[in-house]
């Protein structure tokens, strides 16, 4: 859709929105002012627009008008929030560089604003220093302290235990307890977890002090100590990100046990399979999840999976909705093993910086999952990349839709606690106006996402009439995001900026993201993270030149803390190393997505390697295709682009799968959609494109961690080609 130039815009064009015309005179009085005083196409132009004349309950029709009427002429990138001089010194970045800023970069640094790309590269060529003031910033407590920050890995090291180098040698710590701990960030009576049960969105959020917590914590690990484990047992978590799970998660941690991470939504064979390959010795469990007036079975399918004794906790009242096994023990009776301890403190079982403390799992789309430990140093990658790229601390409320059995479950609660944050909780779907409303009552102040379940909020408007004002930041992951979706998204929150944020489970973290001292484009990433190096790949498999344009496979520098250096069920340096080419004399780590960087100096993520195609000989990104489709037809919720091969052979064809927001229109003539995908892909990508066909789904195959799975869309396409009977 062409939209008009902001100075061609009249009071006619604004009410013809449904805007009342007396509202539409003043915004257009509030546009002109803006027009006159800031003249063509700026981000300070747009800047005054979203703080002076857009808000939540206007249409958001108008607020499209405005983005994209500002930045008509501006070409790509355009800045949807510019960070402020006078709050960007107040961020914890911000402080630290107006405290140290000269001394890390000398006569280069400026203002936190202008160096904070500077202190990025520095982060990098000066691990030591950099890590060492992010654990001080943190204050992480050892038990014993580190030898050193890093100690860098010989050449033949580097294709063993430590392929970047060792962090933190002969440390001892315990995560769970620098969570726990009284320090300048904290008292016993800060609230550190507020949380809501779906169905009960009428009553306040129920809040727990740091006292009540940790008395909470302390019990169930003293209980946990009663089950008598061998040291370094794993111990599993399949339950929904509730109250009670958190403190499992940390009491295992404390107790100097392995958390098994198992997602709640997996099937019998799914958990079987987890807890085969982390060989954990018991789980914790609830007998079913409440969703609304529905009640979905979980404590039944931990037993269809064979697994060791199970700790249940019972969903209502007391009573279980099936006779727990013989082996198996009901939460009542386990902490009543310790009702003599509560309050009394569990002295933390500190361990080395390498021992494990979580087995995590690639979501496992192509064979056996990968079971990927986190190590005692892990949680403080989290917590890092929380301090400088969110921005998160003291006084702080955190929400992010997740579970434990993904790596943004544990990140949130160690990213919140040890930065001196309120976890937020929803115990609930979190696609509905209860979870909006959440939001609002709890204060948020940093709400993490993913695309889709912004798709769902905007399509049926469900934050509607609800105040999200205290929200300082957005944080996104998981998926590629959309431009309008994310518009749509600010809006909701008076401009406040959206943080994308991508890393990996073996990671701990990110690798890439955005900071609240440059300005931020929608969909877009502005900054690779602290104390990360990242590589575009060219065709020929080698790194372009640094800070050039281009688009490739993404490799990153081997040096990063927190990053995984083993796997339990492969080899970590095949899957991680091998092939992978030489920068400096170190092998570059693989990760496997596609990215761009672009003129302005963005990223922006195009999927995984292996969703491309190859269309005409020219390599295309389906999430760029995917892009162009979802905006074509407001009856289409979202699309997945394939490359097929046809039956005969030959050069793949472009396949649109299509799933509508509304089921009559699975009926649309589908012919007259591709003819409208054709022309938008043709016009806006490559005109060389040819949609070939169009298939109407019910919904896109997925990952547990929401991912779509085009390769499993590409396999049942092409078999119904072979046999269009099936």
């Amino acid at each position: 859709m062409a939209f008009k130039a902001l100075d061609c815009i009249t009071r006619s064009d604004i009410e013809a929105l449904g805007i009342s015309p007396e509202l539409a005179e003043g915004l257009h009085e509030r546009l002109t002012e803006i027009i006159r005083i800031y003249g063509p196409a700026t981000p300070d132009k747009w800047r005054n627009i979203s703080k002076r004349v857009l808000s939540p309950d206007l249409p958001f029709s108008f607020h499209q008008m405005m983005y994209y009427g500002c930045y008509r002429d501006y070409g790509p990138d355009p800045p949807a929030w510019i960070p402020d001089p006078e709050n960007a010194i107040s961020t914890n970045v911000g402080q630290l560089l107006e405290r140290r800023g000269k001394e890390f970069l000398g006569p280069k640094y400026k203002d936190p604003i202008s160096s904070f790309s500077d202190f990025q590269e520095f982060s990098i060529s000066n691990p030591e220093v950099y890590w060492k003031t992010v654990l001080d910033e943190l204050g992480v407590s050892f038990s014993v302290p580190p030898q050193c920050i890093l100690r860098e890995s010989t050449f033949e090291e580097s294709h063993s235990s430590y392929p970047g180098g060792q962090w933190l040698p002969g440390a001892f710590v315990n995560p769970a307890k620098n969570c726990l701990s009284l320090n300048c960030k904290r008292s016993l009576d800060d609230v550190v977890v507020i949380w809501r049960d779906e169905g009960n969105d009428d009553l306040p959020v129920q809040r727990m002090t740091l006292w009540e917590f940790r008395a909470e914590v302390w019990l169930v690990a003293h209980a946990i100590k009663t089950l008598g484990l061998d040291k370094g047992s794993a111990v599993a978590i399949d339950m929904p990100m509730n109250v009670n799970s958190v403190v499992i998660y940390l009491a295992i941690v404390l107790a100097g046990y392995v958390v098994v991470s198992i997602a709640d939504s997996f099937a019998p064979i799914e958990i079987s399979t987890r807890l085969k390959i982390s060989e954990a010795k018991a789980i914790f469990t609830q007998d079913l999840i409440s969703r609304g007036d529905k009640s979905l079975p979980l404590y039944s399918r931990i037993v269809e999976a064979q697994s060791p004794m199970a700790i249940v906790i019972p969903t209502r009242g007391s009573s279980f909705s099936m006779n727990l096994r013989d082996s198996d023990i009901s939460w009542h009776d386990f902490l009543e093993r310790v009702k003599d301890f509560k309050e009394h403190e569990f002295a933390a079982v500190e361990q080395s910086v390498d021992a494990f403390t979580n087995i995590l799992f690639s979501s496992g789309t192509t064979g056996e999952p990968k079971a990927i430990p986190w190590t005692n140093a892990t949680p403080f990658k989290a917590a890092a990349d929380a301090w400088c790229h969110m921005d998160i601390h003291k006084g702080d409320i955190v929400a992010w839709p997740t579970n434990l059995g993904w790596m943004m479950g544990p990140w949130l609660v160690y990213a919140s606690l040890l930065n001196g944050a309120s976890v937020a909780l929803y115990n609930g779907s979190p696609l509905g106006s209860g979870f909006a409303r959440f939001v609002q009552d709890a204060k948020v102040t940093m709400l993490g996402v993913i695309p889709s379940i912004v798709r769902a909020w905007k399509s049926r408007n469900f934050t509607a009439g609800y105040d999200w004002s205290a929200i300082r930041c957005f944080g996104s992951t998981g998926e590629a995001s959309n431009v309008d979706e994310y518009l749509w998204l600010m809006g909701r929150a008076h401009y406040k900026p959206i943080i994308e944020y991508c890393g990996g489970t073996e990671i701990g973290g990110g690798f890439i993201t955005g900071s609240l001292l440059q300005s931020q484009s929608l969909a877009a990433f502005s900054t690779p993270a602290m104390g990360c190096q990242l590589f575009i790949l060219d065709n020929a498999g080698y790194p372009i030149p640094q800070n050039v344009p281009g688009i490739g496979e993404l490799a990153l520098y081997p040096l990063m803390f927190g990053a995984s250096s083993t796997l339990l069920n492969a080899d970590h340096f095949d899957v991680y190393f091998k092939g992978m080419p030489f920068w400096e004399g170190r092998v570059l780590r693989r990760h496997g997505d596609v990215f761009e960087r672009t003129s302005r100096g963005y990223y922006h993520a195009h999927g995984r390697a292996d969703d491309t195609m190859n269309l005409g000989g020219i390599k295309v990104s389906s999430v760029e295709i995917e892009r162009i489709c979802n905006g074509v037809d407001n009856s289409v919720l979202e699309t997945a682009a394939i490359g097929v091969p046809p039956p005969e052979g030959g050069p793949e064809q472009l396949v649109v799968a299509v799933v509508f927001k509304d089921s009559d229109n699975m009926k649309a003539d589908l012919n007259q959609l591709k003819i409208s995908f054709n022309s938008a892909v043709q016009k806006k990508l490559n005109p060389l494109f040819r949609v070939s066909r169009v298939v109407p789904l019910a919904s896109l195959p997925r990952t547990a961690t929401n991912k779509v799975m085009r390769r499993v869309l590409r396999q049942k396409l092409a078999q119904l080609d072979q046999n269009p009977r099936l």
